[in-house]
């Protein structure tokens, strides 16, 4: 690069940070031996703000704005949310009926194609076309499922490196 600001963000598709560059993954820097990132970057991401401060972790994250767009939610520099695994509630699923309709009456009794459920008796068909709507449907026919696992809520993504610039050009303010 012929010239970069120092703090400057970059994603690069390669699995090392040129000279003068780190990746963006959380660690600590001593202050002392960077003082111009430490004066932009102060603690936002970490560190004590004596001896050591942080650079961000975009590790498995994506970047945003800091502030607020019209109609959006404040997020503050330096803030992390999001999370890459999700166990739906109960109460998160929408409401909803599982029923049970037995209003067609004809069809072939080896398909469930517009027939019942029915009780296996001697041979291998368990759907009748004979519709009896009072006959209690056996309780594990509908039942529970899952497993109580989180889901994966993680957006496509291509796997790219972010780096910061430790050294450049210290940036104006305007």
């Amino acid at each position: 690069m012929a010239t970069t600001f120092v703090g400057a963000l970059m994603l690069v598709p390669y699995n090392f940070a040129p000279t003068g560059f780190a990746f963006c993954n959380g660690q600590l820097m001593p202050i002392s031996q960077n003082t111009a990132l430490f004066s932009l970057l102060g603690t936002f991401y970490g560190g004590d703000g004596k001896s050591t401060f942080a650079l961000p972790d975009l590790q498995g994250a994506h970047a945003i704005g800091a502030g607020q767009g019209s109609g959006l939610s404040l997020y503050d520099l330096g803030q992390q949310g999001g999370t890459e695994n999700v166990t739906l509630l109960q109460s998160e699923i929408p409401v909803h009926t599982h029923t049970y309709s037995s209003a067609k009456t004809q069809s072939t009794l080896n398909s469930p194609t517009g027939n019942a459920l029915a009780k296996q008796t001697g041979n291998d068909k368990i759907f009748s076309s004979t519709l009896t709507p009072t006959i209690l449907m056996n309780p594990t026919a509908i039942g529970v499922t899952g497993a109580n696992f989180p889901h994966n809520n993680m957006m496509p993504f291509q796997g790219l490196n972010w780096i910061i610039a430790l050294q450049g050009v210290f940036p104006p303010r305007s």
